[in-house]
């Protein structure tokens, strides 16, 4: 799976975890140069507190695009690590 935005790959995996129709991407497979770290959190019921960065690609931002789990409930145990994406990427077969 490949995660785009701004017409370049900021992900790329073949181990993703698929929770809820989103692909979460292990966080080695991210390009840690494009993550900006955001004070936005929020809490799902069962997996817990999502803790958020924005995207910065060719001088642009996408405030809040990407999110994580850092401690998920033990029912969410396998998105640790891992970070998805909405609001505008693009995630598609690589």
């Amino acid at each position: 799976m490949k995660a785009i935005w701004n017409g370049e790959v900021i992900a790329e995996s073949d181990d993703t975890v698929v929770v809820e129709g989103n692909h979460y991407f292990p966080r080695s497979a991210v390009r840690e140069d494009v993550l900006v770290e955001s004070a936005t959190t929020s809490v799902c019921g069962w997996k817990g507190t999502a803790s958020y960065f924005s995207l910065q690609v060719a001088g642009e931002t996408n405030a809040d695009a990407v999110w994580t789990y850092r401690d998920p409930k033990p029912e969410a145990a396998q998105v640790r690590d891992h970070l998805a994406f909405w609001r505008g990427v693009q995630v598609v077969d690589a």
